[in-house]
């Protein structure tokens, strides 16, 4: 019972929390964009544009009320999920997240599973020999692939796999000679659900590369989370309780000592769900990957207030639910956690 108030006391406050976080991170972004050099009505209609036509545009825009009244109708408008409008076309922001974060999560997702899978296995394979050659080998490979440069690595690897062998696509989500099948924006499943084998086909082949390089980048991290976990583990002394009552090294590796040293690795994939954005959107610039990481890019060269605002707070609050779903789970499955 005891136990049961305190998780239900943690996981309150967590989700409590996670407002806080997203208005904290909404000001700092709207703060950010005021102060920065620069001034988006010289991106839309040119520097040398009348003073007049400015000042029109600055006033439909509400760039010339005070910065408190500007602020207090970006947080009356993100209340009322009312994101605005971008400065160069006028398009909605919310539009412009929908047409967008799809392309990001199927390669996000991807490259999470690619780099969890591969790095684990990586971290794992060393575990029966310490010290060994499999256990260094594993722990080079961590290190090297997390210090590997995004832009550096994904241009080697177009330059193998797409200019020099030929493989796979150099760039882009889906073939120029198809039409893409409509749904939910997630390509992959919309081509299952239609049943058009040939854009699924092309899909994937598309998403080889740029899925493939951010997974490869980010295995590292659960190498070498799992090679330390499970060393530690391993040296407990309820997995030397395990073996003196004659376990086979199988059993206490596989029922005692790795349930308990995944938890932690729980906890870093949660954390590497931020590290995709950074490194996304270096994948999808180099790949021509039309996601959000790519739109937030070009709104911040354009000076794009209200677009760049709106894509944060979305990236924001996905980083904040994740983050906030893996510290209850880890929560809820480890007894030993005390709050």
């Amino acid at each position: 019972m005891a136990r049961g108030r305190e998780l239900f006391r943690y996981c309150a406050t967590r989700l409590a929390l996670a407002p806080l976080m997203l208005w904290l991170i909404a000001s700092l972004v709207f703060l950010l964009l005021r102060v920065a050099p620069g001034d988006p009505v010289d991106a839309v209609l040119g520097s040398r544009a009348p003073e007049a036509a400015k000042a029109a545009l600055r006033s439909s825009l509400g760039l010339d009320q005070s910065l408190w009244n500007q602020y207090l109708d970006f947080l009356s408008g993100l209340v009322h999920g009312d994101l605005g409008v971008a400065l160069i076309n006028n398009e909605p922001v919310r539009s412009i997240i929908s047409k967008t974060l799809p392309a990001s999560l199927e390669l996000g997702i991807t490259a999470l599973i690619i780099s969890a899978v591969l790095g684990l296995a990586v971290g794992f394979s060393g575990i029966a020999r310490p010290e060994g050659k499999f256990d260094l080998a594993g722990r080079f490979y961590g290190i090297g692939t997390y210090a590997l440069p995004p832009f550096w690595a994904a241009m080697l690897i177009q330059l193998v796999f797409a200019v020099m062998l030929g493989w796979l696509p150099v760039g882009g989500r889906f073939p120029p000679s198809l039409i893409p099948p409509e749904g939910s924006g997630f390509l992959i499943f919309d081509s299952m659900i239609s049943g058009n084998w040939s854009a699924l086909q092309g899909t994937i082949r598309h998403l080889v590369l740029p899925a493939g390089t951010l997974g490869l980048l980010l295995s590292g991290v659960f190498t070498n989370a799992l090679r330390l976990n499970l060393n530690r583990t391993l040296k407990s002394d309820y997995v030397e309780s395990a073996r003196s009552r004659g376990l086979s090294e199988t059993q206490v590796v596989l029922r005692h000592a790795l349930p308990n040293a995944l938890l932690p690795v729980l906890t870093i994939a949660g954390i590497t769900v931020a590290s995709l954005i950074g490194g996304a959107l270096l994948i999808e610039v180099t790949f021509s990957w039309p996601g959000i990481a790519m739109r937030l890019q070009e709104s911040i060269n354009q000076r794009d207030y209200p677009v760049v605002q709106g894509i944060v707070v979305a990236i924001a609050a996905l980083v904040v639910m994740v983050s906030v779903a893996v510290d209850l789970l880890v929560a809820v499955l480890d007894p030993r956690i005390r709050y």
